[in-house]
């Protein structure tokens, strides 16, 4: 019983730990995002930025299960930022689910490391 008391206080720290190292992130991922809406609309594609309840949401403006989600899934050991994308293909929709940058603590996600992965998982709206 010890030991699961104390496996419990751990992760109780790392979420913590986990979720102030998510506010650094956000700091840095939102005028990321930012940006690439911004570019976005620039050439055409019509997408708003969110942040709703400690998240980080990239949704098209065309529909309301188009977007792209950043947050921190503090039930993960250790806790990891995971995307979460949303996609409408006729009358169905398509949701995945991946770790941003597997292993990595929230702070320790880089600016590169958020364009990339928008570049990427935008394909799909670009594509069209």
């Amino acid at each position: 019983m010890e030991g699961a008391r104390e496996r419990a206080q751990r992760r109780r720290q790392n979420a913590a730990a986990a979720e102030k190292g998510f506010e650094t992130f956000l700091s840095i991922a939102t005028p990321v995002v930012r940006q690439i809406a911004n570019a976005l609309k620039v050439e055409g594609y019509a997408f708003t930025v969110f942040t709703p309840e400690r998240a980080l949401r990239l949704a098209s403006d065309r529909g309301r299960d188009d977007f792209i989600e950043l947050a921190l899934d503090t039930d993960a050991d250790p806790p990891e930022v995971v995307a979460r994308v949303s996609q409408a293909r006729g009358s169905r929709t398509v949701d995945t689910e991946r770790r941003l940058k597997p292993g990595a603590q929230p702070d320790a996600i880089t600016e590169e490391d958020v364009l990339e992965f928008f570049l990427e998982a935008l394909e799909p709206w670009i594509e069209r």
